[in-house]
């Protein structure tokens, strides 16, 4: 899987030719939006456990799962890209530990994506079931069963590195900067991640579209709610827009090999930066926009928690109010 470490071995060429000054207006300009976009993230997860009926709706859990993961790697991210930026080495263990928590938080988003477009298709197209097909329980055993298949990608992923012949190396100290391509120290390994990025995301997004058009279907009969179709349908077609954004990411490598033949390195390094900023952190924080202005119930909230608890959106007597309202489909 393809994401924001592939940046660092490249990006950091920057220094060679910036100095001390260009090291930190590289920094400050991913630095700046991440805390911002962390901070959101932070907040949006704090305002899904704040209330109970956030805590006990299906379809919050897996935002929430959603957001976490998110959060995480946009975290973990930008920590490499810092020390990358200031040329720091790492030990290959380190790197490894760091990469592969950053592959099993990178592939929870597409595969919690495929759960909330089935939640809303039952929602659409078997509302009378949808109580007793998406519960709790159920909810939180897909859940697990998510982060135990990405788990043994990441197994799957050590095991193929340990063939590497590390006992052979003078060092365990790395000459490169920590990224998922200096961990790919084997051709084995790159045909496994190629094979596993494809797949997953050919199975995400035929999952995805079999579901909004199942709605579309469904919106065509007159037992099925319009407006809440549309909202679905609109609602599914947000889950494409985010999984076509991590998939972008894995375009990564060729937009370097053509950009690289057309410019500088020090254009490369600008170009790099706004491909980090766009692809990268950006839609790590697309959930929280979404849901967080869209969805009518996690509005009100988020915006009280936002404006830090003054009484500018939404006074805290209409904040608890919404722990006895059903929450709204979107």
């Amino acid at each position: 899987m393809s994401y924001a470490n592939q940046y660092q071995t490249n990006i950091t060429v920057g220094p060679q030719y910036q100095g001390l000054l260009g090291i930190v207006m590289f920094s400050i300009l991913t630095t700046l939006p991440c805390c911002v976009f962390l901070s959101i993230n932070g907040i949006m997860l704090f305002t899904l456990r704040s209330k109970p009926v956030f805590r006990e709706t299906s379809r919050y859990i897996l935002l929430y799962n959603l957001l976490f993961a998110d959060t995480v790697l946009l975290a973990q991210s930008q920590l490499l890209y810092i020390i990358a930026a200031f040329r720091l080495r790492m030990s290959y263990p380190v790197c490894g530990v760091l990469t592969m928590l950053a592959y099993l938080t990178n592939e929870i988003s597409p595969l919690t994506l495929v759960l909330m477009s089935l939640e809303r298709y039952v929602a659409v197209c078997y509302p009378l079931r949808h109580a007793t097909i998406i519960t709790i329980r159920n909810t939180g055993v897909a859940i697990v069963v998510i982060w135990a298949f990405c788990s043994l990608n990441v197994l799957t992923r050590v095991l193929l590195l340990l063939n590497f012949p590390f006992g052979d190396l003078e060092s365990l100290q790395m000459k490169d900067y920590c990224s998922d391509i200096a961990m790919r120290l084997g051709a084995l390994s790159d045909y496994y991640d190629k094979a596993y990025t494809s797949f997953l995301f050919v199975s995400a997004g035929v999952a995805i579209t079999s579901s909004y058009i199942g709605v579309i279907v469904a919106a065509r009969s007159a037992s099925t709610n319009e407006a809440s179709a549309r909202k679905a349908r609109n609602t599914l077609l947000l889950h494409l827009v985010q999984l076509g954004l991590s998939l972008s990411s894995t375009m990564h490598n060729p937009l370097l090999v053509a950009i690289s033949e057309i410019g500088s390195r020090l254009i490369i390094v600008r170009i790099q930066i706004v491909i980090y900023v766009c692809i990268i952190l950006f839609p790590r924080c697309l959930s929280s926009l979404i849901y967080g202005l869209r969805d009518q119930t996690i509005r009100p909230v988020l915006m009280y928690h936002l404006c830090c608890r003054l009484k500018l959106s939404v006074i805290p007597a209409k904040a608890e109010v919404l722990q006895s309202r059903p929450p709204i489909l979107v």
